[in-house]
């Protein structure tokens, strides 16, 4: 088995943070806020009592390993529907002000809504993870180069209620990497810097299982797009369907997925199961790493 050689180094800016990228990956820990997350961990925040379960959460992400903390207010399973700009806002905005306050780790927003972007960088967060980052409203990245934010741009073929219905590509990889790049120029034409954009493939957002195994084999030719890449597969239905497992007994065949994606370029694991994960991590870190563990 031939390793890849270590993955290229950038440097993203979102507003006050600097996240050095390429010798180490770096986690995002995810914090599910609707009620119908398709890993059913989402909590509805109704009261205070509620606010302070979620920054317990928040904190043991952080302490376990976690570099950001995604928070998402929506859910984006297959065939799920769209819920309002102003419940999404209702659902995340007061968890975005709380933690904003008592962490020291970028906060992402897990939206595709320019109102919700907006109310989130507003109530102190620094990373936009859009979701429908190939067909991005102009609005929403206009914001976030006045923000200075960062933001990440992922693939989907549809949308989340259609994705998985009929999907089509005559050439993966070449489709998926072509509409990436037709964002990353929209995005450098209204003037977001390129240190402000990180790429991500949608695994599981439109594709097969064939797909995205594909895909996972063969993030390293994402790297023509001059981008950091973030990877995100945990506790996915393509895992549970090849293991025959269900969403909550995913951790070995999730792990398995995250080894690979470094090994194969990622600079960022999105991941639900930080504490559980972070020693594979490190240890593929270090397998990428090896010639330096030797000095």
């Amino acid at each position: 088995m031939s390793i890849t050689p270590p993955r290229k180094k950038f440097v993203v800016q979102a507003r006050q943070f600097c996240l050095t990228l390429g010798d180490r990956t770096q986690i995002t820990g995810i914090l599910n806020l609707s009620p119908d997350s398709f890993s059913r961990d989402g909590i509805l925040v109704k009261t205070t009592k509620d606010l302070g379960r979620i920054r317990e959460i928040a904190e043991k992400l952080i302490h376990e390993g976690a570099d950001i903390l995604d928070i998402g207010g929506e859910s984006t399973r297959p065939g799920s529907l769209p819920i309002s700009a102003q419940e999404e806002i209702s659902r995340v905005i007061p968890t975005i002000q709380m933690l904003a306050k008592k962490i020291t780790v970028p906060i992402s927003i897990d939206t595709y809504k320019p109102l919700v972007a907006r109310h989130a960088l507003d109530a102190g967060c620094s990373i936009i993870n859009n979701i429908m980052g190939v067909n991005p409203e102009l609005s929403l990245l206009r914001m976030v180069q006045r923000y200075d934010a960062a933001l990440v741009l992922m693939h989907i073929q549809g949308n989340p209620r259609t994705m998985q219905k009929r999907i089509h590509y005559r050439n993966l990889m070449r489709e998926i990497k072509g509409k990436l790049r037709e964002s990353r120029e929209k995005c450098l034409e209204i003037g977001i810097k390129s240190d402000k954009i990180i790429i991500d493939p949608g695994i599981g957002f439109g594709k097969t299982i064939a797909h995205n195994l594909k895909l996972i084999c063969r993030l390293k030719e994402f790297q023509s797009l001059q981008c950091p890449l973030l990877v995100g597969t945990s506790r996915k239905s393509f895992i549970g369907r090849i293991l025959s497992k269900d969403v909550h007994d995913r951790l070995m065949g999730t792990a398995a997925t995250v080894v690979c994606a470094i090994l194969n370029g990622a600079h960022i694991v999105r991941i639900h199961d930080v504490g559980d994960l972070r020693d594979a991590i490190i240890m593929t870190d270090n397998i990428l790493n090896y010639e330096k563990c030797l000095l």
